[in-house]
């Protein structure tokens, strides 16, 4: 039988097949992607075929993927993880405080995204407990990453209603991501009631959010609207990109790169004539930007 996967445990996985029935499945086997060493080679959304065997199936092979969003794994550094296959759309909720989001987080995320083409949403929750210059800070930030041609909103999940974020998600699968604390689960319960997640409180000690969400499963919005909720992330590790292709996936980047005197050599460190930086000291690129750009160059440890 072919099946969708909706939930992954790590050991278990639960199998939605085309007779509408849900299967309790293990992995038979070594199942591995071509040219990835992976943690999980099997994930949310992706196809697969499966057998059953008395009450637990055994899956037995993946089907081809669209695409993948993956980090690198935390325990295992030669390795990624998968988050999620076969999505449309990623969506990645921010805080700029209680707790706050790097930007060096959020742009290792989006780059990851962008690598796969795979379509961007950023959306900063809790603007109703922000201070003024907090609030600033967050309109800029929108404004920033909507020029680099990232979907932006601000919301108060716990206070508002949420149609924009809902005309978002209509007709697509959507995974959801972002630090624990940020406020996912409390926007999909508004989203979708339903969906009925646990949310948890901030640590009072550390001001970082306390994991609610567990396993990464697929949810249904509606007919035809699913999301993909995964466990807080504390890092973002880059998976398999060298010097050459990074700044393929900064959009503001990539647009003026072939500008460089070296062209596609350029890596837009300290070389002469370099468009990227040019554009960075003329403030058409953003400083930030080009500093979490520099430090993935690096591989500096600012994953967090």
């Amino acid at each position: 039988m072919e099946g969708l996967v909706l939930r992954s445990t790590g050991s278990f996985y639960d199998v939605l097949a085309a007779d509408g029935q849900k299967y309790v499945c293990k992995v038979r086997g070594k199942i591995r992607l071509e040219g990835i060493k992976e943690t999980n080679p099997v994930a949310v959304g992706d196809r697969v075929t499966f057998e059953m065997t008395n009450d637990v199936g055994a899956i037995t092979d993946i089907l081809p993927r669209k695409n993948h969003m993956l980090r690198q794994s935390v325990k295992k550094t030669a390795h990624a993880h998968v988050l999620a296959a076969n999505v449309d759309q990623v969506m990645l909720i921010a805080t700029v405080a209680y707790p706050r989001t790097s930007l060096g987080f959020i742009d290792r995320f989006l780059v990851s995204a962008e690598s796969f083409r795979i379509p961007q949403v950023l959306v900063f929750n809790k603007k109703d407990l922000l201070k003024d210059d907090e609030l600033q800070l967050q309109q800029k930030l929108t404004a920033l990453y909507e020029k680099t041609g990232v979907t932006a909103l601000t919301v108060s999940a716990l206070q508002e209603s949420q149609p924009d974020v809902l005309a978002l998600l209509q007709g697509k699968i959507t995974l959801i991501a972002g630090h624990s604390g940020v406020g996912k689960s409390t926007l999909l319960n508004k989203l979708a009631p339903h969906i009925n997640q646990k949310t948890g409180e901030i640590s009072g000690f550390s001001e970082k959010g306390m994991h609610t969400t567990t396993f990464a499963e697929m949810f249904a919005i509606n007919n035809n609207s699913f999301v993909i909720d995964t466990p807080g992330i504390k890092e973002w590790g880059l998976v398999d990109m060298n010097h050459q292709e990074l700044s393929d996936y900064f959009p503001e980047m990539r647009d003026v790169r072939l500008d460089c005197k070296f062209g596609s050599r350029c890596i837009h460190v300290n070389e002469p004539q370099c468009a990227v930086i040019a554009a960075v000291e003329a403030g058409t690129i953003a400083l930030s930007r080009y500093e979490s750009y520099l430090s993935m160059i690096a591989g500096e440890d600012n994953r967090k």
